[in-house]
């Protein structure tokens, strides 16, 4: 935290502590003595046993804490070796609450890591250590408990977090050749990675549209330039059963997109980091600005740090947090049993798809599955009028806080939501692990809900950075739920969440409002994305006055076009979504329920919405905590007609013609794009012709960085059109919501003069060739691109997704001569390029 975000809070919890001058205090230290008896100059040395201390005093009645039990807990890190667990025993009462809050000026941490020292430069070369890093890596060992070593799969060099050393570097993925659920094999580009096969514990992280799956591998059957992949279990069989989300296998967008994790062999740039299990050692090649021997070095072991746990009849009452940070937690599941989430990050326990579709509840649904829920650094259940206020969440492997169940009329206000694996906040039941996930939560007990929660004016920023598909704030099935005067930003799928079900039946939720938030730069990764999301039937619920902006272009994306501002999904219904503000007016309502009251939202919006949602005055100190904007990552616009799209986009095309067509001219190609095209809609080739059509405003640096990886290719660049069709010039300026794009190539003959005539005859066709236009409107063409870089030509034509070229080209000419007239005249300037059969001219690249 920095100096000028130091001092505002100090300066707010000296403001909180200044108003309990009657209460009772019990004062931690990490200078104290758990026997001490918990004054100023006597601190306890541990929350437990201040807790310990507070209980005994309300168990006999203690007149001193009729005004409530401070306990103040002083500046320094407080290093768990089991979760803090507040029990019911631990209530306070409206009088006399029980605050846990941090001493006037002061940042006391509750962590659940380790310091790893005994760090010293590699003197010998660990076997599978690429020759990059040679010389470069410094070792530690790691502590041992019970004689096993201990196992993390997060690490943090003074809070700054380090990258697990991984194949393709930075944001960049390779993608699958394919997937075979029956065998539960993948097939891979063979990384260039010498002796991998010998690594024990790789893992597989592959994007599946709007969630990620992170799978061990149990073997690798190198042939070739192919890998054959296989997984261990339990997560194989689920990864293979279940239908939704599933590996990506597209010609138009591109496969699924992974990449490898876990092994010595990847540990190739400064920031990465591997754990030698077996051994008990780690390796981490340090930044340019790192000294291990000066720097603190924290390795997470405990995966919850503190439990306020009741029962559903005896809650916890009036326990509050104030000015806490909570830091340094681990997840393990999925190095012990893989994770396979089916949304929410929630992972299946079991999934798989009814031959026979229908549920009693909908008819039409063939998707089984039963869900476990992730862990939090601070849990709550069965609880009322709580509070977390002013505290800090930050370096976390998984969920940041989360109200599990059974908790009422409670308050998360004011906090910072950083630096987190998933979720930063979450409330509710998503459905219990017996319970099939898609089936109505309709308990017996209502006290189990999670009601009357109030989520206002919290900084969610950088969050979901491990696992994609999780959210900034996460509600499930929740009642009277508000959740106002946020900002969210830095996240990798969607902003904010509510409600879980996808059925249009009444069930628990309702009257649940998202109001005057502020979410930006969402979809780092992920999409089937919106900045607010809902699911499910929610009688008497709002979605008001929200500002919503900056949607990221996620390089790997199953559906490029498939990002929203606003997206109510299945069986959303009883919904009032009204005065929100965002770019345009790209918004999805899917298989929605009845009753839903869509009215004035988009950039018609007065501005004063925008000027009052996110953090209002009093909380908007807490932005110095937020997280930069990576500006290498494109931002989405979405543009109502076809034009606007072609001059703001400026998409390019990329040729490499190499020697012969092999898979591993591909992989180099692709693994090229990966790392440095902002978007591309896949690799497309004829014979030895590899293509790449993309928004690519680095174009001309991506072409050096494809003569470096294939030297012996020729790259040509295709970055200005001399003809655009677009809709514009129909009657019906309708727009096909999503395109595909189909590229042929020809060339032009080779004589100059008419070369010119040709060029001549596109420059004035609109106004000598009107019909040609009419011919293309009537074929439902969306869009025209002509390239051309010296003799060779490249037609991009984009029709309505879902149509096929073949079907619609016809059209054109239907009652049009003059289309083939001019089709027969273009004869004279055109033909195929070298490798085309005689009397061939225009070849599609697939």
């Amino acid at each position: 935290m920095n100096k000028r975000c130091f001092l505002l809070l100090a300066i707010y919890v000296l403001l909180a502590s200044a108003l309990h001058a009657d209460a009772a205090d019990i004062f931690v230290s990490i200078q104290g003595n758990d026997t001490y008896d918990g004054t100023a100059g006597h601190p306890k040395a541990t929350l437990q046993a201040a807790l310990r201390l507070a209980r005994e005093w309300r168990r006999l009645h203690n007149s001193g804490v009729q005004g409530g039990i401070h306990i103040i807990v002083q500046g320094g890190t407080y290093r768990l070796y089991d979760p803090v667990l507040i029990r019911p025993e631990d209530s306070g009462t409206p009088e006399s609450p029980t605050i846990i809050e941090a001493a006037a000026g002061e940042q006391p941490i509750i962590s659940g890591g380790i310091t790893i020292n005994g760090w010293k430069r590699a003197q010998q070369t660990p076997a599978g250590l690429p020759a990059v890093a040679k010389g470069k890596v410094w070792v530690a060992p790691v502590p041992a408990t019970g004689g096993v070593s201990l196992l993390f799969r997060q690490l943090w060099v003074n809070n700054r977090k380090a990258t697990r050393a991984r194949y393709s570097n930075g944001d960049s993925m390779c993608r699958i050749i394919s997937w075979n659920h029956a065998t539960g094999e993948c097939w891979i580009p063979t990384p260039a990675t010498p002796s991998l096969q010998q690594a024990a514990g790789v893992e597989m992280l592959i994007h599946q549209w709007w969630a990620i799956a992170n799978l061990r591998v149990k073997a690798m059957l190198v042939q070739g330039d192919s890998t054959k992949l296989s997984f261990e279990q339990p997560e194989s069989i689920v990864q293979n059963e279940h239908p939704w989300p599933a590996p990506w296998q597209s010609t138009h967008t591109g496969n699924s997109a992974f990449y490898l994790t876990n092994a010595i062999q990847f540990l190739d740039e400064p920031g990465e980091w591997y754990l030698d299990v077996a051994a008990g050692q780690l390796y981490y090649w340090p930044r340019a600005d790192e000294n291990l021997l000066t720097q603190e070095v924290v390795a997470p072991v405990q995966e919850t740090l503190v439990k306020v746990s009741g029962t559903i009849d005896n809650p916890v009452g009036y326990v509050q947090f104030k000015g806490i940070a909570f830091e340094h937690t681990s997840w393990l599941r999925p190095s012990l049993q893989g994770h396979v989430p089916l949304q929410a990050g929630m992972y299946m326990l079991d999934a798989y798809k009814l031959k026979v579709p229908g549920t009693p509840d909908k008819k039409g649904l063939e998707n089984q599955a039963w869900i476990g829920r992730p862990p939090a650094a601070a849990e709550v259940m069965f609880a009322h009028d709580t509070r977390f206020e002013g505290c800090r969440f930050r370096h976390l492997a998984s969920t940041g806080l989360d109200y599990k169940r059974g908790t009422r009329q409670d308050d998360i206000t004011g906090n910072v939501f950083s630096d987190i694996g998933g979720t930063g906040i979450q409330v509710g039941v998503y459905s219990d692990e017996p319970f099939e996930t898609h089936l109505p939560y309709l308990p017996v007990d209502n006290r189990e809900v999670c009601s009357y929660t109030n989520i206002n004016n919290n900084l969610v920023t950088d969050v979901t950075n491990e696992d994609w598909g999780t959210l900034g704030i996460s509600a499930g099935y929740v009642k009277n739920i508000t959740i106002e005067h946020n900002e969210v930003s830095e996240v990798s799928y969607s902003g904010i969440s509510v409600g879980w079900g996808w059925t249009r039946t009444v069930n628990v939720m309702q009257n649940n409002r998202v109001l005057r938030n502020k979410i930006h730069h969402y979809g780092r990764h992920m999409y089937d994305v919106a900045a607010i999301y809902t699911l499910s039937a929610q009688p008497g619920s709002v979605i008001s006055e929200n500002y919503i902006d900056s949607i990221y272009k996620a390089p790997y994306a199953h559906l490029p076009a498939h990002w929203f501002y606003l997206y109510s999904d299945e069986g959303t219904a009883y919904y009032t979504v009204n005065n929100n503000w965002c770019p345009a007016k790209k918004f999805l309502q899917n298989a929605n329920g009845p009753n839903n009251n869509w009215f004035n939202n988009g950039p018609q919006v007065t501005d004063s919405v925008k000027q009052l949602a996110g953090l209002q005055p009093a909380y908007r100190s807490l932005l110095c905590n937020q997280a930069l904007v990576d500006n290498r990552v494109l931002i989405n616009s979405y543009s109502p007609t076809v034009t606007q799209r072609a001059i703001a986009e400026k998409p390019v095309i990329i040729e490499m013609v190499t020697p012969k067509a092999t898979k591993q001219y591909a992989h180099r190609i692709q693994e090229v794009l990966n790392r440095h095209a902002a978007h591309y809609d896949g690799l497309q080739q004829w014979k030895n012709h590899y293509v790449v059509f993309a928004v690519m405003p680095n174009a001309h640096e991506v072409v050096a960085l494809l003569k470096k990886a294939v030297p012996d290719a020729t790259v040509t660049l295709y970055d200005s059109c001399f003809y655009v069709f677009d809709r514009s010039k129909c009657d019906s300026t309708t727009v096909a919501e999503e395109w595909e794009h189909t590229l042929l190539t020809a060339n032009l003959v080779a004589d100059t003069a008419l070369q010119q005539q040709y060029l001549q005859y596109h420059a004035t066709q609109y106004s000598q060739w009107p019909e040609l236009a009419k011919g293309f409107c009537h074929a439902r063409f969306q869009q025209l691109l002509l390239y051309r870089n010296g003799r060779q030509l490249m037609l991009v034509i984009s029709i309505p997704k879902g149509e096929k070229l073949d079907n619609l080209n016809p059209k054109t000419t239907e009652n049009n001569p003059r289309v083939v007239e001019w089709n027969t005249l273009m004869k004279k300037y055109q033909e195929g390029i070298a490798g085309t059969a005689p009397g061939e001219v225009w070849v599609e690249l697939k």
